[in-house]
């Protein structure tokens, strides 16, 4: 990945790793913006997004999405305040239709500017992308469920059962719409097991990846 071109860096994260906030600070350290998979939904929820309303504003404009940025405020208050609500866990069954306009989404802001994008099908979405770089970051599960018991106030028992039904949710989304395995290898530049290490050490490993 060349960081002087417009670039797109996808992170696939397993819950309780960090994933999403070492996307986050990996962002502030590039300079641009994360994305990732509860604000695109909501995003889709609250403006009613379908693939049809998104292909009508890319026919206006080609710079579309810079367009609907402005006017819905994205990165905002407005969507934050409203992710806040949903939550980031998503109960709602994901249809054809709404991931087609998830990734009409994905790409129309990679097409705009270089991002960072948290989520479960990035690496599916910009498989073909020029200058993609694709990271799994992974931890044990004592990992996992130490830190979702201390982020979200739960008991052990409590994780656990919430990162395996996480674990089982993302795992059929990712086989239903992309016939694959979020944990197949294959599909990303570096896989990351943050066990031991600080989220600020793996943000210094993953750019000194890049160079």
């Amino acid at each position: 990945m060349n960081k002087n071109e417009k670039f797109v860096i996808t992170i696939n994260r397993e819950l309780g790793s960090g994933g999403r906030t070492i996307g986050r600070k990996l962002a502030e350290k590039l300079g641009v913006e994360c994305f990732d998979k509860a604000l695109i939904e909501a995003l889709e929820k609250k403006y009613n997004l379908s693939v049809e309303e998104i292909e009508k504003m890319k026919g206006k404009k080609k710079y579309w999405w810079e367009d609907f940025t402005r006017v819905v405020s994205l990165g905002g208050a407005e969507i934050r305040d409203y992710q806040a609500k949903t939550g980031e866990v998503s109960e709602h069954l994901t249809t054809e239709k709404m991931f087609k306009a998830e990734t009409e989404i994905l790409e129309g802001i990679a097409e705009t500017e270089s991002c960072v994008i948290t989520g479960r099908s990035g690496f599916f979405v910009f498989r073909n992308h020029p200058n993609h770089l694709c990271i799994l970051i992974q931890a044990s599960m004592p990992f996992r469920v130490a830190r979702v018991m201390r982020k979200q106030n739960v008991s052990e028992e409590e994780a656990r059962k919430i990162i395996e039904k996480v674990d089982k949710m993302r795992e059929n989304y990712v086989k239903r719409y992309t016939d694959s395995s979020r944990y197949d290898t294959r599909n990303y530049d570096l896989v990351i097991k943050v066990d031991g290490k600080t989220e600020d050490e793996i943000v210094e490993f993953i750019l000194n990846f890049i160079g």
